[in-house]
Order: structure tokens, then sequence, then C-alpha cells
């Protein structure tokens, strides 16, 4: 018996270990200004950290922020700054007072949830980094941007966990959060009955259950596979669109080739 659970509990802790695994190696990285640092070895000076929030989220824009720092950057490191998803709410509310008042240039752009429908997720992630940076009154001459390359004519550095280990990238995630989840809350007064204040978009048991007591709203992704399952137009679009690309197959079939 005790044999029995002791095996248990090696499986639970196995269990645990791979669902925690990449938060605790988050965790373990350094956030510096080490790959700023090196940038400014090579003659860069203009260096804009570019990351964005929302990406997973089931309502609501995607965020993105650019953000220019100045070469000195301990004082962001001593207040502990990180990837937003590592602080509190409290933590990065004020780390984004701090970063506003010390960046030389601060941008965040926004784009919908219909683009992100229409475009992709991905895409529509692209065209909010890009439009962030474009936006900054300080043109960069290199970009550090979280796992992502941009169509943007200026050196870009493209830096997996970028977030956890940049503090110029860091700023930009802090800024974006921040942005987002302010939007987040004001959309819950407007759209109430989906608990928005609380899990900001994302798709939480709560969200999903609110999503099958009320359906989806005009600011939800409707290409998302849980908006797309509660969507009682989706079923309709489908069909429809089957019936459009069948009947173009049969005009084709029973057409004559000239």
């Amino acid at each position: 018996m005790k044999r029995m659970a002791s095996v248990a509990s090696i499986r639970i802790s196995k269990t645990v270990t791979a669902a925690t695994a990449k938060q605790r190696m988050l965790k373990q990285l350094v956030c510096s200004d080490a790959p700023e640092q090196a940038l400014r070895y090579h003659g860069f000076r203009s260096i804009a950290g570019v990351d964005e929030v929302g990406r997973g989220a089931l309502f609501g824009p995607v965020v993105a922020a650019a953000v220019i720092l100045p070469e000195r950057l301990n004082g962001l490191a001593k207040a502990g700054l990180t990837d937003s998803k590592q602080l509190t709410r409290e933590q990065r509310e004020s780390l984004n007072k701090r970063i506003r008042r010390m960046a030389i240039a601060v941008c965040v752009a926004e784009v919908d949830a219909e683009t992100i429908d229409r475009v992709n997720i991905y895409q529509a992630t692209r065209i909010a980094m890009l439009a962030a940076v474009q936006g900054l009154t300080v043109a960069p001459d290199h970009l550090l941007i979280d796992a992502m390359r941009l169509d943007h004519p200026c050196r870009q550095t493209k830096l997996i966990y970028g977030d956890a280990l940049s503090l110029s990238i860091a700023a930009a995630s802090v800024v974006a959060k921040v942005h987002r989840d302010a939007l987040m809350r004001e959309m819950d007064l407007l759209h109430p009955g989906y608990g928005l204040a609380s899990h900001k978009g994302y798709g939480t048991p709560e969200h999903r259950r609110a999503l099958k007591e009320h359906g989806p709203c005009a600011l939800h992704r409707r290409t998302f596979a849980p908006v797309r399952a509660v969507d009682p137009n989706a079923q309709v679009e489908a069909e429809v669109a089957n019936e459009l690309l069948f009947d173009d197959f049969e005009m084709e079939e029973g057409s004559e080739w000239v």
C-alpha cells in the first residue's frame, strides 16, 4: 500500500513538474541590459524593445508596445523589471509609471478582434508591433523583439524569451500589459457577464462558462476555437461557405474549356 502511494506521489510530482517547467525556467532567467550593452558596443544607440500582450486571449485586441530607454538602466533592474507575466498588478503599474517617466520614447498600438479574425493572430501581432515601432517619436536604429521579426528597415535582434532577458523588451511587455489590462477593465463595464476585469479576455473556465451561457459578443475573436464552438452563426457561415465552394466546383465541372 505504501509502495502504491509512493508511486502515485511520483506520478503527480512528474505531472506538476511538466506543467510548471516553463514558468520555473523563466524565473531562473536574469533580465538585464546585457543585450542592450552588446548592441551599444557595436555602435547602436537608439534601441527599441518591442513586445505584445493578449495574443492568446479570446476577446479584444492584441496590444504591442515599443520602448526606447536611456543608456543607464540600473534603476529598472534594481526595481525588479522583468517579464510582465511574472509581476503583480501593483508591480506592473509602478514600473509602468517609472518606465514612462524615464523613456526616450514610448508607443502603444492595438489591432482589434475583427482584424485578428481576418488576417490571423500571428499577422495581427506583427501589425501591432510594427505600428508601435512606427509610432515612436524617435526613430530607432535597432529593434530588440521578443521572438519575432518585423517588416522594418532597421536592424533587428529576435530574442526567445526576450521579455525575461532584456530590460527594453521587459519594459515594452509591462507597458503593453498595463494598457491592455486597463482596457479590459473598461470593456467589462460595457460587456458585463463575461468577467473580463478578472481574466482579461483569456480562456479561463469562468470565461468559457460565460461564453456558453451568453454566447460571444462583437469583440470576441470568432476564429478562435472556444468562441467558434459556441457561436450560433459559425455553423451557418461554414455551411454557406461549403455550398459556395460546391457551386463553384459544379460550375467548373459543367463548363466548357475554350
